[in-house]
């Protein structure tokens, strides 16, 4: 079974935002991606999306941060894996922009946070994307 290519382009996106956080590189940079994209081999038919959500997330990332902290009573971000917090600022960019149907968004997000993250990852997305796409009134 083939992988789709937006989930590939996800995945990608992910690895991205996570090295980012690990360089404390909190703006987006061409060539950082760049960089990343050759170093990676992302497909060319997946640099499109991986650039636009990667970028998305990380140049809008102090909204998406009020966002995920307001969701999340008990766990401060910077208390939060850097996976599940890289996981969370990528779907919760997508949500935003609106372009894939929400269960998508959230299922995809939930097997990335699964295949990274701990063994907990999953269920603590899942807990805070609801939380985030309940507070849109367009949920698909």
């Amino acid at each position: 079974m083939s992988i789709h290519p937006n989930t590939s382009a996800r995945e990608f996106a992910l690895q991205f935002l996570y090295q980012c956080e690990l360089e404390k590189l909190y703006y987006y940079s061409e060539s950082h991606f760049t960089d990343f994209a050759q170093h990676q081999q992302v497909p060319s038919e997946q640099i499109t999306m991986c650039r636009a959500i990667a970028r998305g997330a990380l140049e809008d990332m102090h909204r998406i941060d009020a966002q995920i902290q307001e969701a999340s009573a008990s766990w401060k971000l910077s208390r939060m894996p850097v996976v599940d917090r890289s996981v969370l600022r990528l779907a919760t960019f997508e949500l935003a922009l609106g372009a894939e149907p929400v269960r998508v968004i959230l299922n995809e997000a939930v097997e990335l946070a699964k295949k990274y993250g701990s063994e907990d990852s999953g269920r603590f997305v899942n807990g805070l994307l609801d939380k985030i796409a309940r507070g849109k009134t367009d949920a698909k």
